[in-house]
């Protein structure tokens, strides 16, 4: 049987590994950073009529500019917001590798700050990227000098400030990045796949937006929508911006029935939204319940929490999925990523936790002072 060794793919794609989130399926899944709160039903209903009437329509191409969708989506961010400030794909992966094709390919640099989404620097090898990893401060945040540090040091062509960051959950700051902005001279991403999970009154990027035009922020519909299996990513950006991407997207790469969906959670949004301050709750519980059994949580202001104090990582992947929960090994020593679930979710992953410290003793306690890391 011929192996991909065998096949004459690109040089640089030999011995490099796909993205490889598990996909066990069990009774409790906090591992992908989903929303589990289920779809309110008279939204579910509302979807299935405009997906029903959309598929009447589906002999025919769907709107290339998915012009409604864009208005809808600039209404939903606000800050004076146009269509034509605007874009969307499927999913924000799909936004961030359009970017990288306008923006980045070959000869040119996406620098990003480890450790951070595994996605980056897959989506610059795809794209012929070189990946440029900064390192971060203490605790997994990111300081506005570090971080202009590093954008002088290697002159990128595209930067990307995951907001907040993705696995450490740690906030990023507005002043992050304008520094950043400052030095940069190529474009300069802001991934906010997880800003509806901001502490209440916590500003968005999306309020540096005027007056800079290279500056682009990401946002999803997977996590505070609950539409993970919709795959929809959008942009907020100069129109320029959304210019450039044209000249990479595939034709009519938005479906009718991603369209239409999009449109009916959106037709929503306020009821749709409900369930965050929910997950938050969760998120805190999460928290609060990891230090006191003597494990470090950091900082979050995601849907998921990272703590470490873990001596031996897969021995609790392995006993919490013994007892059907299925939690994240992100390749951080003695660390584990764990989603904040439905209240019962949540409980099931402390009461097994809590088990877990009743076996194996006391969880060993982190250093308080932490090197930086890269």
């Amino acid at each position: 049987m011929t192996s991909l060794s065998d096949l004459p793919i690109r040089d640089d794609l030999r011995g490099r590994e796909p993205y490889g989130a598990p996909q066990k399926h069990v009774r409790v899944e906090l591992n992908v950073n989903e929303n589990t709160h289920p779809i309110p039903d008279d939204v579910q209903a509302d979807v299935l009529g405009r997906l029903a009437k959309a598929i009447a329509g589906a002999n025919r191409y769907p709107d290339r500019e998915f012009v409604e969708l864009r208005e809808a989506l600039a209404g939903y961010l606000g800050h004076g917001l146009s269509r034509d400030n605007l874009w969307a794909a499927n999913g924000s992966n799909e936004i961030l590798q359009q970017l990288l094709q306008a923006f980045g390919g070959p000869g040119r640099t996406v620098l990003g700050f480890a450790p951070t989404y595994s996605m980056y620097p897959l989506l610059a090898s795809g794209t012929g990227t070189a990946w440029v990893a900064g390192d971060r401060d203490a605790d997994y945040e990111l300081s506005a000098g570090r971080a202009a540090e590093w954008v002088r040091r290697t002159q990128p062509d595209v930067v990307i400030l995951c907001s907040p960051n993705n696995p450490t959950g740690t906030p990023l700051s507005l002043d992050v990045i304008e520094a950043v902005y400052a030095e940069a001279q190529g474009v300069v991403v802001v991934d906010e796949a997880y800003a509806e999970f901001f502490p209440a009154g916590q500003p968005s990027a999306l309020t540096l937006l005027p007056g800079r035009e290279r500056l682009v922020i990401s946002r999803t519909m997977s996590k505070a929508f609950a539409y993970a299996g919709v795959r929809l990513g959008y942009l907020a950006a100069d129109p320029a911006i959304t210019d450039a991407l044209r000249l990479v997207r595939l034709p009519y790469h938005l479906s009718a029935l991603t369209q239409a969906a999009a449109l009916g959670a959106l037709a929503h949004s306020r009821e749709m939204l409900a369930m965050v301050d929910e997950i938050k709750v969760q998120r805190d519980r999460i928290v609060d319940g990891l230090n006191a059994l003597g494990f470090r949580a950091y900082r979050t202001w995601s849907n998921f929490v990272l703590f470490d104090g873990v001596a031996d990582p897969r021995e609790v992947f392995d006993e919490l999925l013994a007892e059907g929960i299925i939690i994240r090994e992100m390749g951080i020593p003695n660390s584990l990523r764990v989603s904040a679930g439905t209240e019962a979710e949540t409980g099931e992953f402390l009461d097994a936790m809590a088990r877990y410290v009743e076996r194996h003793g006391s969880p060993r306690t982190a250093s308080p002072e932490r090197a930086p890391v890269g």
